[in-house]
């Protein structure tokens, strides 16, 4: 599958988030065969490469599971979690041209990622919320495909081995197929983030696992890997996920305007956004000694907010505000209160984490970041 095998090493840091969405919908899974042995060692750039030239293959079905270790013990309340939150086993639809579909299962409700390699949208059943949006797109036209040369892979490995460290392709098995893996980890301000592993089918060049792991610990705290796994053209509908009539729905990147071609536009800078949004906007120049990057406009069930970004990288910190009351009522998780300067909020600390929600003055605010849970809570108080 030509897309994914020559696909930026960058999407992986989605990851992130983002934190979590991309980086589930990025992992493609090989067809499973009997009697796997590992392939034999070879350096990362010459497994690479052979990997961008492997024959593409139309489609992938797979039978998966997820494993969510992020949130603390307690947290979760019985019963009624999504398995976005605990974990699930579940299936995947990914075409030969970067659509997918990825359904969890559990017992409290399905859960459900979806991208047409333009758009995306995450639905989870239990809570019957549905977050869309716009993946972010260069510009430029489709280049004619062509695969890269070793010379190419050096380089860019290079390149990215300034500010990770790359572990070399460790040979082994993955689904039962022979498969490469490799370890990246930041080098300098990764925020919790302790690593990430990328493990490849060595014949097909098809990622067959991804796993994030935080800073100290040996076991990740998401993984997404293959149990049963076959190869074959998808039908459109397994990969058209449109959520249910009467769902509420979250449009992180809503476009208000348009370009000067007529192409919808997303609403950016602090002037413009702050003219759709019925609040004040708190966007101090610098929080807990991060500069302000950008602010704009979300939109929550028909309420417009703002999402303000500080810093840059894995560590910076994102603050979204809206209209107190606009989000739909409050977290079914079990979470202890801080106090904001006065207001009372609600902290959830994870291992690649935090995340500090409160209201105040009729506005809702939410500060995450890949930070302690102190650092995120002077955020919160820089917040004026």
């Amino acid at each position: 599958m030509r897309r994914l095998r020559t696909a930026s090493p960058r999407t992986l840091a989605i990851l992130a988030a983002t934190v979590v969405a991309v980086a589930l919908g990025a992992v493609g899974i090989a067809q499973a065969v009997g009697g796997a042995t590992p392939p034999p060692a070879k350096p990362l750039d010459q497994a690479i490469y052979d990997a961008s030239r492997a024959p593409a293959v139309d489609g992938i079905t797979a039978r998966i599971e997820f494993k969510n270790n992020l949130l603390p013990s307690g947290a979760l309340p019985e019963g009624t979690a999504s398995p976005v939150l605990t974990g699930a086993s579940g299936r995947l639809w990914l075409t030969n041209d970067g659509r997918l579909r990825l359904e969890l299962q559990s017992d409290n409700g399905d859960a459900q990622i979806a991208s047409d390699g333009t758009k995306f949208s995450i639905y989870d059943a239990s809570s019957n919320t549905a977050y869309t949006g716009t993946l972010p797109q260069d510009g430029s036209k489709p280049a004619e495909h062509r695969e890269p040369s070793l010379k190419n892979i050096q380089n860019g490995l290079a390149k990215l081995g300034q500010m990770w460290d790359l572990s070399g392709a460790q040979p082994g098995t993955t689904a039962n197929q022979p498969s490469y893996t490799v370890r990246i980890a930041p080098k300098d301000d990764g925020g919790l983030l302790g690593a990430a592993e990328i493990a490849w089918d060595a014949a097909r060049g098809v990622p067959l696992r991804a796993a994030i792991y935080a800073q100290g610990q040996s076991d990740p705290v998401l993984e997404l890997k293959a149990t049963e796994i076959s190869y074959g053209k998808i039908a459109a509908s397994d990969v058209d996920a449109t959520p249910p009539k009467g769902a509420k729905v979250t449009e992180l990147n809503p476009a208000l305007g348009t370009d000067a071609h007529g192409k919808p536009t997303a609403v950016h800078g602090l002037a413009d956004v702050q003219k759709q949004v019925p609040f004040t906007i708190s966007a101090p120049e610098t929080l807990a000694g991060l500069p302000r990057r950008e602010v704009s406009l979300i939109r929550s069930d028909n309420e417009n907010g703002a999402l303000v970004t500080y810093g840059k990288g894995l560590g910076q910190i994102l603050v979204f505000e809206h209209k107190a009351g606009a989000q739909g009522g409050k977290s079914d998780l079990r979470l202890p209160t801080v106090n904001i300067d006065g207001a009372t909020g609600t902290e959830l600390a994870t291992a690649l984490g935090t995340i500090v929600t409160f209201n105040r003055d009729g506005v809702g605010y939410i500060v995450a970041g890949s930070v302690p849970p102190l650092a995120a809570e002077n955020a919160a108080r820089g917040l004026q």
